[in-house]
């Protein structure tokens, strides 16, 4: 396809921003329990009816092992890495058009020697379907391998963001919105007869693509068939569990007390120690000083009843599920904000399906729309796609040529320390001067638009550098992400398959990169 031809008629019309790549989904239908009666409903429309989840089934361990690259380390995802007694895996199905990304928590050998118990159990985790919780969608069981496979939730736990965060910490209204979902959660699992969660706590909170908070779907199975429901240090543990070692619905509920704890003040606090730092109604004392005051203490207060309440040594004396909903509910001040702006994450957006070539780095790097590996990858290839591009003589070499290639080395600078809109002002100056022209200068830039938010700016790049070099298979991936950005899905997708073809092509012996 020439620059001048279908793509460059797609710069007309543009419009709309998005940011982030999202869980790409599969087309299994929804588990077929979740009819209209599903009490889900309630939670507008949390059922598994038009949410993408597949039906549970069991998968193959082989499938498994290629999902995980044979379970490289590299794709742990759980907090305590390897020294965790059941390692949970990242994965990516290679066995369907479009590729979903799925976790995965292997259990060690023989923690659940029958397997028809095994499967049982996770058959009954598996028939819930809730957008407040990351679904359970399968299992697998064969020889002494015990695993279970789950939705993946990309933007990390609660525990992060709350006690490890980089950038921002959680604001307030985030947090509540947290605590109303988790109880949500909670409250649908209590109404499907599965009250009990095992070892309740910020890393079972996970966020999806969009930001919003889920419970892991992994608590609502032990972690063997006689082993212990909390890992956690016994000053988090329930009273009652730890005089007859059983979990109860109301152990859930003191567990949840602790979570608030958490929220309020930002650490993880032995509950003792934080009703003892309050005892004189001084709720300042817990808040958590990263908030700098951002909060109402009439809200922080009713939390912290809410807290107190679910840590009464007594069961009986604790709330229920939709005691938890009705308290937070009538809290939520930012209805109308995404959780991704309050999080400080980018938004989500639908990927373009799988391009029907075999797939290249740049290829797969473009489909999942990962900007971070795009930019290693043009880092790492430099210029040798513009070998041919140009060819100066020696009179060319000006002083405002050499005042061009000093801006392009800038340019180059700021774009290998993330500096984008310092690239950008480089490049431009580089490209404006028009001595010499550079595709990849422009697929650099186009790049350093997307991540700046400016996808209209960087898919003019992108064709700009396809007219430079027609057959450069980088120019096609490019336009192809900048065209995703504008929810422009179909062109996307044909971008992608014109530029995995033409990759395809170089590997047999043409020009392209």
């Amino acid at each position: 396809m020439g620059c001048c031809g279908s793509s460059l008629q797609r710069a007309h019309s543009l419009g709309g921003t998005n940011n982030h790549a999202p869980l790409p989904q599969n087309n299994s239908q929804s588990h077929p329990s979740n009819g209209s009666s599903d009490p889900a409903a309630g939670y507008g429309g949390c059922g598994g009816v038009g949410s993408g989840v597949p039906a549970f089934s069991e998968f193959s361990f082989a499938d498994l092992k290629a999902a995980t690259n044979n379970f490289s380390s590299d794709y742990i995802v759980s907090e305590s890495g390897e020294k965790a007694p059941n390692v949970v895996y990242k994965g990516r199905l290679q066995n369907q058009s479009n590729r979903r990304w799925i976790a995965v928590k292997k259990f060690t050998k023989l923690a659940w020697p029958d397997p028809k118990q095994f499967a049982e159990e996770a058959s009954g985790v598996g028939k819930l379907r809730h957008k407040r919780l990351a679904n359970l969608i399968g299992y697998c069981c064969e020889g002494d391998e015990r695993l279970l496979i789950a939705e993946y939730m990309p933007n990390d736990t609660l525990a992060k963001h709350l006690f490890h965060w980089e950038n921002q910490t959680i604001e307030w209204a985030m947090r509540l919105r947290v605590a109303l979902h988790m109880a949500k959660a909670l409250d649908y699992c209590s109404s499907q007869e599965r009250p009990l969660y095992h070892d309740l706590n910020a890393y079972r909170v996970l966020f999806d693509e969009n930001g919003d908070p889920r419970l892991s779907c992994f608590g609502l199975m032990k972690n063997s068939r006689d082993g212990k429901s909390y890992s956690t240090n016994l000053a988090y543990t329930p009273p009652e569990y730890l005089r007859n070692g059983r979990v109860t619905a109301e152990s859930v509920i003191f567990s949840f007390g602790t979570v608030l704890l958490d929220l309020l003040s930002g650490k993880h606090i032995p509950p003792s120690h934080a009703l003892d730092m309050i005892r004189g109604k001084n709720i300042i004392l817990l808040m958590d000083s990263h908030l700098e005051g951002n909060f109402s203490t009439v809200e922080a207060t009713v939390v912290f009843d809410l807290a107190s309440r679910c840590l009464q040594y007594e069961p009986r004396d604790r709330p229920n599920t939709k005691d938890l909903v009705a308290t937070l509910e009538p809290l939520q001040n930012k209805p109308d904000v995404p959780s991704y702006v309050m999080l400080g994450i980018p938004k989500h957006e639908e990927a373009p399906p799988t391009p029907q070539h075999p797939l290249t780095p740049m290829g797969d790097a473009c489909t999942r729309m990962d900007l971070t590996a795009i930019h290693q990858i043009l880092v790492m290839t430099h210029y040798k796609d513009d070998e041919g591009t140009n060819e100066l003589s020696f009179q060319e070499w000006t002083q405002q040529m050499r005042d061009m290639l000093e801006a392009r080395k800038r340019g180059d600078l700021a774009f290998r320390d993330k500096d984008f809109k310092t690239a950008i002002d480089c490049y431009s100056q580089f490209i404006d001067v028009g001595t010499m022209v550079s595709p990849t200068v422009y697929a650099r830039r186009s790049l350093c638009y997307l991540l700046c938010d400016q996808p209209d700016a960087a898919l003019r790049d992108a064709m700009q550098a396809q007219c430079v070099y027609p057959d450069w298979s980088t120019s096609f991936y490019m336009q192809a992400v900048a065209l995703a950005k504008l929810d422009m899905h179909k062109d996307a997708a044909d971008m992608l398959n014109e530029a995995a073809a033409l990759e395809e092509k170089r590997q047999k012996g043409g020009r392209g990169s």
